[in-house]
């Protein structure tokens, strides 16, 4: 991923794991973007949490993606330090951009300057 999205890194202050809610989390037994960022050898941020459960966003259409992340997503109260940064949101697929979208509110209104997205994967088409 490093390689792959090299020119994401320029200028950025760290790397914020997309985060899983806490009953995902442990049925799950690890975070996936977190396990990815500190791959990335940037300083790894956890500046947003969770505030509620989602359906899984594999299992929606996508037309309701973004109304199944909205709002799901706060900056923690650690990124007010990262007022001003540009840091990289760390996901492990991106198929509508719908999560991506979500945090990079979040986080760009905690006073992030600027939020840049790397995934491992990306989905160019969504069968029928």
């Amino acid at each position: 991923m490093r390689e792959r999205g090299a020119e994401v890194f320029a200028g950025a202050s760290g790397v914020v794991p997309v985060p899983l809610h806490p009953s995902r989390r442990r049925e799950r037994g690890f975070n996936q973007a977190a396990d990815l960022a500190r791959h990335l050898g940037l300083p790894v941020h956890h500046a947003l949490r969770r505030t509620r459960a989602t359906a899984s966003q594999a299992s929606l259409p996508a037309a309701r993606r973004h109304k199944n992340v909205r709002g799901a997503f706060v900056a923690a109260r650690s990124a007010g330090w990262l007022a001003g940064a540009v840091v990289i949101l760390v996901d492990d697929v991106s198929t509508t951009g719908a999560t991506l979208e979500a945090c990079a509110q979040a986080l760009k209104a905690a006073g992030i300057a600027e939020v840049r997205a790397l995934t491992a994967a990306r989905v160019v088409g969504l069968p029928h």
